[in-house]
């Protein structure tokens, strides 16, 4: 019998996967990963580990399935929030959830349930796993989309190796939410009826400002409003040697300076903000909402513009460094001048866009076919062909 550890996180989609997976003959143990104890800056009400590893440990009860918690807290802050820190003290915008699942489920996680004498892990995502023979005989996996459009989470799992996705199972990766409900229901297990959980992998629904602020201070700066009009949207397009000169041109957008706009108000700090941003500015009295076109750590600086068509928000490439270009698919990767097209999203629910990969000796540019809002550097980039996830990468730029 194989022997399988499943992550119970304390919600519906994990409790129908063990469910499941005893269904189908596994020798099933349940695992609580506890990976945060500072309740300090989760909102009110919201304790969610305690809560969760009680549920958690009534569905193993109605399953019948062994049941223990482990302490991740060490790791996951070293790995996850001091990454995340950073990040943002670079005015980058990380995706603590692509990140958890690469280094924390996928790895730690993983080793804890092999030295437990498990053949897989298996988690609660919305994904498909799959496999093929290539002409030497070796079997290459492959990560697919969720059935469920609604709720696919394969892009929280780009990061992940050949390695991993050979030992993951995602059950109701192939079933809908609706369906996940009512099978809980069926089984009466706690968790049918439980909200999905929200907020950062393992914490919960945190206050984000007052989470950043633990270690980045505050810093008094302004927050300036460029024009639609701006006479720096005019520009001429410079004469390219090559492709890759044009396409990183088009990678680097806009740049601004204070005296390129007006000052609308002030903030505490560029370093709590990401492009995109509309709430928490606190700037009325415009006729369209504004939104974070840019920001300037080193100088403190938010630039703002008015409108989702706004011309600081939009670009049709982006660039991902050598060091970070990762293929789950490493059988399909490209060589250096080698193009693919392929459909690509840079945050999750996004619908998938056309785009064309360019692999360049220093990295990967992605090329847009439309104008894309919001490319937010720090941010994942995954992408797709059909149905099947190939690969990402961390947005430079």
């Amino acid at each position: 019998m194989k022997r399988v550890v499943v992550g119970l996180s304390g919600g519906v989609d994990s409790s129908v996967t063990a469910y499941l997976l005893k269904e189908q003959g596994y020798d099933v143990i349940g695992l609580f990963m506890r990976n945060w104890n500072d309740a300090s800056v989760t909102l009110e009400d919201e304790c969610p580990w305690i809560e969760d590893s009680a549920d958690a440990l009534l569905v193993a009860k109605k399953l019948d399935i062994p049941f223990q918690v482990i302490d991740m807290s060490d790791s996951y802050k070293e790995r996850i929030v001091d990454y995340m820190f950073n990040e943002y003290e670079q005015g980058r915008t990380p995706n603590p959830d692509v990140l958890c699942n690469r280094e924390i489920k996928f790895d730690l996680f993983l080793k804890t349930a092999l030295e437990l004498g498990a053949d897989y892990v298996a988690t609660g995502h919305y994904a498909r796993k799959t496999s093929t023979i290539d002409e030497n005989g070796n079997e290459i996996f492959q990560l697919l989309k969720g059935n469920d459009n609604n709720k696919d989470q394969s892009y929280f799992l780009c990061q992940l190796s050949q390695d991993q996705l050979s030992k993951a199972l995602f059950p109701i990766g192939d079933i809908e939410k609706p369906e996940v409900r009512r099978i809980a229901q069926e089984q009466g297990l706690v968790t049918a009826n439980k909200k999905d959980s929200q907020g950062l992998c393992f914490i919960g629904k945190v206050s984000l400002p007052e989470f950043l602020q633990q270690q980045l201070k505050p810093k008094e700066g302004v927050i300036v409003e460029i024009e639609k009009e701006w006479k720096g949207y005019k520009r001429q397009l410079p004469t390219f040697s090559n492709k890759y000169e044009a396409l990183d041109f088009e990678a680097k957008g806009f740049s601004y300076k204070q005296e390129d706009g007006n000052i609308v108000g002030k903030h505490q700090g560029a370093h709590y903000f990401t492009r995109g941003q509309r709430k928490g500015l606190g700037v009325g009295g415009k006729v369209e909402p504004l939104f974070i076109i840019d920001t300037d750590v080193e100088t403190n600086v938010i630039y703002t513009g008015q409108g989702t068509e706004h011309q600081g928000l939009l670009k049709k490439a982006l660039f991902i460094k050598e060091e970070e270009v990762h293929w789950i698919r490493e059988d399909l990767a490209l060589k250096t001048d080698e193009t693919m097209e392929i459909m690509a999203r840079i945050r999750y629910r996004q619908p998938l866009q056309k785009a064309t990969l360019h692999k360049a000796e220093s990295g990967m540019y992605v090329e847009f076919e439309k104008p894309q809002s919001a490319i937010t550097e720090g941010q994942f980039c995954a992408w797709y062909v059909n149905e099947e996830l190939l690969g990402s990468g961390v947005i430079n730029n």
